[in-house]
């Protein structure tokens, strides 16, 4: 046999290797992991090649944004993740469907997802995510798994303890008073009435960029707001593409939404380097760190360049997505549940009042500071009532890493968990008959007496891999609220729909219009 032969056999042998390796992942994989979950008495809708269920999620997706809801229903679930109602009546509370090759078990389980979500032996770990949600959301904490995971944490932590967390109260309070004085200005040039009509999602997403901002960057916020501009654009184009059937390798062909992509991103990219540049040629003193005490310089601290520091180290693109990741994971879960927040004060005005009253007993007229926050009971219960009913993450995902079981299911390898929050929040199971309505006495003595099961809120996740910023968003929300009630009251627009949404983070479709009146 000549060498042309030979070069025909090992191009056939690689040929015929690749289409089993397709049939393998295409076809077989498929079957088995269906007829795995099946002989356990798990069943689901049925697979399509490539496409998986994604053909009849988007059908059923398309039919509830066309609906909307009474605004005095909290029952959110059928329009934010209708296929959980159409399938989990066909099959019950656990099943299987497919994201396009990927299979995800759907589970609504508070125990199941505890075991989940505390395991500490890298068992469940992040799933890969979509190259466009990368984009987005940075390869940062949120998504990364690991030994990475652990080296990241460690660097993160100290930036968000909560003595440095109540050091920013003051920035916090400075954001908020400029955005209600320009309400305020607005209300008494526009009508006799001194009210206006305020879309409070908008405004609140901006604020919480300045927060956010003023936070992770310091003096730099201006070039910090530059980039988080590029980086919502990019959550657009990330929602848009959530059903759409994904072929490995097509983030690489250069169609007009990946181009449109490449250029944001690397927008976001050129100005946050051209931030860290900046730190690392004008170092500062009389800090404690010599980048500034914020969650930039702290990262920056940690620089690989920096051979003589001792302990974990990152380099420059690390740092990069670190901070996409930051203004993801705070600036718009922040944003969600303030939002809504607002629409239940709205819509309950005796608690409007009752919050209103404990703000001005504790803080009166003043800017609070962190001590004044850490009094407002009240406040707290609301919050968490809201986080319950119109949590920012209405659904959690872990992959399982090897062969392994949880209570009486055993798991293969690389199948996606979906733990849907959504639904454990407003389980009449484990919050009583009253699941579904508003009522933040239910907190009175503390989250883990409010429910039958004291892991059935779940707002900022469980277990070693919950939220980092949970503190500071807590802040964020008190500072924010305390502010507003001191200054308006709050009533619902005639012209808001309720159609919340799932676009990663839970909004309103059509943002949330309010009226708001000063108080003086």
């Amino acid at each position: 046999m000549g060498y042309l032969g030979i070069i025909i056999v090992a191009l056939m042998f690689v040929t015929v290797s690749k289409i089993l390796q397709v049939c393998r992942i295409v076809v077989w994989r498929p079957y088995a992991v269906t007829e795995c979950f099946r002989n356990q008495g798990i069943m689901g809708p049925s697979y399509s090649i490539l496409s998986g269920s994604l053909g009849e999620m988007k059908k059923l997706r398309r039919v509830a944004m066309g609906t909307a809801l009474n605004t005095n229903s909290h029952d959110i679930t059928e329009r934010v993740i209708p296929h959980f109602t159409t399938w989990s009546s066909q099959y019950g509370e656990t099943f299987l469907y497919w994201y396009g090759l990927q299979p995800r078990l759907f589970i609504s389980d508070p125990e199941l997802a505890k075991h989940i979500l505390s395991n500490k032996s890298n068992i469940f770990v992040k799933p890969k995510a979509r190259p466009t949600a990368e984009i987005f959301a940075g390869k940062g904490l949120p998504l990364i798994n690991g030994l990475d995971w652990f080296r990241h944490r460690k660097i993160a932590n100290p930036a968000f303890s909560m003595d440095k967390l109540k050091g920013m109260v003051k920035g916090m309070a400075t954001c908020t008073v400029s955005m209600l004085d320009d309400w305020k200005n607005h209300a008494i040039s526009s009508a006799d009435d001194q009210c206006r009509e305020v879309e409070v999602h908008g405004e609140f997403k901006r604020l919480m960029a300045d927060i956010i901002a003023h936070t992770a960057f310091g003096s730099s916020f201006v070039a910090g707001k530059e980039a988080f501009k590029a980086q919502l654009q990019l959550q657009q184009c990330c929602a848009a593409s959530s059903t759409d059937t994904f072929i490995p390798g097509s983030q690489y062909l250069p169609t007009p939404s990946n181009i449109h992509i490449w250029k944001l991103d690397r927008k976001v990219k050129e100005t946050l380097k051209s931030i860290i540049d900046g730190r690392l040629n004008s170092p500062t003193t009389g800090n404690s760190n010599r980048f500034g005490n914020d969650l930039l310089g702290t990262m920056i601290d940690a620089l690989d360049i920096f051979q003589s520091r001792a302990g974990p180290k990152l380099n420059m693109e690390e740092i990069i997505e670190e901070c996409k990741a930051f203004f993801v994971a705070g600036h718009g879960t922040t944003a969600s549940f303030l939002t809504w927040t607002v629409f239940l004060l709205c819509k309950y005005p005796e608690w409007q009042t009752k919050l209103r009253e404990e703000v001005l007993n504790e803080c009166v007229m003043r800017i609070p500071d962190a001590d004044m926050l850490a009094k407002l009971k009240l406040v707290n219960m609301v919050f968490l009532e809201a986080l319950r009913l119109y949590c920012p993450v209405i659904r959690l995902f872990r992959q399982g890493s090897e062969d392994t079981s949880i209570g009486n299911l055993m798991i293969p390898r690389d199948t996606c968990i979906e733990i849907a929050l959504v639904e454990i929040h407003r389980s009449e199971k484990y919050w009583g008959e009253d699941a579904k309505e508003f009522n933040p006495l239910r907190f009175i003595n503390g989250i883990s007496q409010a429910a039958k099961h004291p892991n059935a809120l779940l707002e900022f996740g469980f277990g070693p891999r919950t939220c980092i910023g949970q503190n500071l968003a807590m802040l964020a929300g008190k500072t924010t609220i305390t502010l507003i009630l001191q200054r308006f009251s709050l009533s619902l627009s005639p012209e808001y729909k309720h159609t919340p949404v799932d676009n990663l983070l839970l909004e309103p479709q059509f943002g949330l219009p309010i009226v708001a009146k000063p108080l003086q």
